[in-house]
């Protein structure tokens, strides 16, 4: 009995949790009219396309964009995290604890204060509106994490595998690249994941960095489009889906990656 009411408990949770993704979708296949009956239908009685038409001829160089932040943040926090995660665990540099602890901290700025603080900085070298200067911000959040799960994920790797390939004679930055990192694969998923979803759904640093330039992200996409259309709400509603199903398949697909990342688990085979 106990069980069966643990399990009602958590579907009725769930449903609520999940509720406004139903909503989302419910809302972008609804007519304008229908949404002013009352009570709301529950379900796109007269479904329409209207809203994912308006999307897919407004909003693809917002996705575009996006997708191009999201891989080069993953890209420039797996290339920095990883060889420090690497330094922390294994080489045991002089100072190392404190790096450890600076990370920490690092990720408890608030990301409105790192953004004006990249603006200052910015707004002198002249990369303001930049694809390139977003790359490089979101990276800030991301790469302290990245060190950190490194760092976790190679300290538990054993130190033979690091020994053997000394004796073969493989320096270091051989036996990082040969042996450490392919069987780091669970961490750099994990850290790729991560990195790309805060770059893709990052409004703060693109609203303050580039909030006028020609190539902007979809964060910005949808809140122009809210402004300018407040009242088609299926368009809205359609350019948030057609927004998060990168996400959600990323997270489907490396779901079995990133809990085994995040655990830090063994070498696998």
């Amino acid at each position: 009995m106990k069980a069966r009411l643990k399990t009602v408990a958590g579907i009725v949770l769930t449903a609520l949790m999940l509720f406004p993704v139903y909503w989302m979708v419910n809302v972008s296949f609804t007519k304008d009219t229908d949404m002013r009956h009352d009570p709301p239908y529950l379900f796109p009685v007269h479904g329409t396309l209207e809203g994912y038409r308006a999307v897919l001829d407004q909003q693809l160089p917002y996705l575009g964009t996006s997708l191009l932040i999201g891989l080069g943040t993953v890209l420039l926090t797996v290339a920095l995290s990883a060889p420090a995660g690497y330094s922390l665990a294994k080489l045991r540099p002089r100072g190392g604890g404190v790096l450890s602890f600076v990370l920490l901290m690092a990720q408890m700025i608030p990301g409105i204060i790192m953004a004006m603080g990249f603006y200052a900085i910015y707004l002198k070298l002249g990369v303001l509106n930049s694809a390139p200067g977003l790359v490089l911000a979101d990276s800030t959040i991301a790469v302290p994490f990245g060190v950190l799960i490194f760092t976790a994920f190679m300290s538990g790797l054993p130190a033979e595998l690091i020994n053997a390939a000394r004796i073969d004679g493989a320096g270091t930055f051989r036996t990082f690249w040969s042996v450490v990192l392919p069987v780091s694969r669970n961490a750099i998923v994990t850290v790729s994941l991560f990195a790309f979803l805060w770059a893709w759904s990052d409004f703060v640093f693109a609203s303050t960095l580039d909030g006028g330039g020609p190539r902007q992200p979809i964060t910005l996409g949808i809140y122009h489009y809210i402004g300018n259309n407040n009242q088609q709400w299926n368009a809205i509603m359609a350019t948030a889906v057609i927004a998060s199903i990168p996400a959600t398949l990323l997270l489907i697909l490396a779901q079995r990656y990133v809990a085994a990342g995040v655990t830090a688990g063994a070498v696998k085979d």
